[in-house]
């Protein structure tokens, strides 16, 4: 007698039974599906990072090209994707289940055309107006809503013992973005690349000479890509059957504190992250005039980019509470460190002690801890959430084994709005750093009160950990 088997899924469709905790399903067709989905993934990833923080770049580049902006909006503009972003990110963190994951993510990377196009014809006139630019800047954000669908896309897609490793490198990868806008804008923009496509150069001056510039290519640079991953994504990714939720089931986040603490946990770390991105150009010109920013600021980005992913696989290994805990208080001591090495005299807060000149070299260095620490702090804290999450919900569930899968089914989805959830608050600090800069000093005459701000949140965040996740008789360990 023959009998019927379930084929393996077709790459596009809907995947009607999806149970990577089963280790014999894992084995045989789980894993394969779970890494194709993850490895089309990081690159929409990637490119919606790309874009959110290609003002980072730009911004720093405006003066030099006619654009009559003071420093405060030239901030501004720096900070407005992460504003727009962490929003959007809110809503973004519950499309999956409506949408699914394919769709969705075909769809969101798309979205970053509008952006891309819109910033590389607005910069080639110096005549374009600031609240054009501010426009552009809001809807740059789009890129950064993408990261809460992405990662709770993610989460459906890998058991919990992989969920922190993969989270992270979805999340690591992705987020070069950053690093690579930084590094690869300085290049593009000297060639004309896209030749007639790509418009007339701009004349600059460097070192007393005039040179000719294409700066719309640093936004040009990206549209065949997202084109070309938005297509690949929709005909090659899967949605999740059991991923699917309304709006309502997955509220229930709201009425859970452990929800709102990895919140300020994630604030602190990604938050950090993208903030320090998003601002480091412009806070390295303002006090060190003598240092070309872009010869440097992209190295930060980099580094906590390439070390997630080790922090969610270190976290798997010794528990996210342990990690997050001991990270908080390094991100802490690091603010000190860069405290220590600011030029004196220009805040009204600024440590006594230390070079009287400031040195770009340990400031630079500090900096580079911080970006260490906040890309390991990302992956354990991601780690973190799904855990939570399964085990509030396999807690109150009986012990026989139908209801045991049903309340992990119910924690996978409650887990994977809260991760998108926590990424949607998190990135509301790269609207408030940058701008805690521009506050600063603009108030103070330096930037020392904001730093000062910063240490004292990190050591809160420590204490936060230790108590809920950390100490022996934690109430939930993970």
């Amino acid at each position: 007698m023959k009998t019927n088997t379930p084929s393996a899924p077709r790459r596009g469709s809907t995947l009607k039974i999806w149970t990577p905790e089963d280790k014999a399903f894992w084995e045989k067709e789980g894993e394969a599906i779970a890494k194709l989905n993850l490895w089309i993934s990081v690159p929409a990833l990637f490119l919606a990072f790309a874009v959110w923080q290609v003002w980072s770049v730009v911004a720093v580049s405006l003066p030099g090209l006619g654009f009559q902006y003071s420093t405060n909006q030239l901030f501004w503009l720096a900070a407005a994707p992460a504003l727009s972003g962490a929003t959007l990110r809110i809503f973004y963190s519950f499309m999956v289940p409506l949408v699914g994951g394919r769709r969705w993510t075909a769809i969101s990377t798309a979205s970053l055309l509008i952006p891309a196009i819109g910033i590389g014809i607005a910069v080639q006139d110096p005549a374009t107006p600031y609240p054009t630019m501010l426009i552009l800047a809001l809807l740059c954000g789009l890129g950064g809503g993408n990261f809460s669908s992405s990662m709770a896309n993610i989460s459906y897609f890998f058991p919990k013992d992989r969920k922190g490793s993969a989270l992270g490198v979805n999340a690591g990868l992705g987020n070069l973005g950053v690093s690579v806008v930084q590094f690869l804008s300085p290049i593009v923009v000297t060639v004309g690349l896209l030749g007639i496509f790509g418009g007339e150069p701009q004349t600059i001056t460097q070192g007393g000479v005039q040179v000719k510039v294409w700066m719309q290519n640093a936004a040009f640079i990206w549209v065949p890509w997202i084109a070309l991953t938005s297509v690949v994504a929709w005909f090659t990714m899967n949605d999740v059957a059991d991923a699917k939720a309304s709006v309502a089931a997955q509220a229930a986040i709201f009425v859970q504190p452990h929800n709102w603490i990895m919140c300020v946990l994630y604030l602190g770390t990604f938050g950090s992250f993208i903030g320090f991105a998003a601002g480091f150009p412009l806070l390295i010109k303002g006090l060190f005039p003598e240092v070309n920013p872009l010869a440097y600021a992209w190295l930060g980005p980099l580094v906590g980019a390439l070390v997630r992913p080790f922090g969610g696989w270190l976290a798997d290994k010794v528990g996210g509470g342990v990690v997050t805990f001991w990270n908080f208080l390094v991100m802490a001591l690091a603010v000190l460190g860069v405290l220590w090495f600011l030029p004196k005299g220009t805040g009204s807060y600024a440590l006594a002690l230390g070079p009287q000149a400031g040195s770009f070299t340990g400031f630079f260095l500090m900096f580079l801890v911080l970006f260490v620490t906040t890309g390991i702090g990302n992956g354990s804290t991601f780690r973190m959430i799904p855990v939570i999450f399964n085990q509030l919900a396999t807690q109150g569930a009986g012990k026989d084994a139908a209801s045991q899968a049903a309340a992990l089914k119910e924690g996978n989805v409650l887990g994977a709005a809260a991760v998108g959830f926590a990424g949607a608050l998190g990135a509301y600090g790269g609207f408030f750093i940058p701008k805690s800069y521009g506050s600063s000093i603009a108030s103070t005459g330096g930037p020392e009160a904001a730093l000062w701000v910063f240490s004292a949140f990190y050591l809160l965040c420590a204490v936060v950990t230790w108590w809920c996740y950390a100490r022996r008789n934690a109430a939930m360990p993970c």
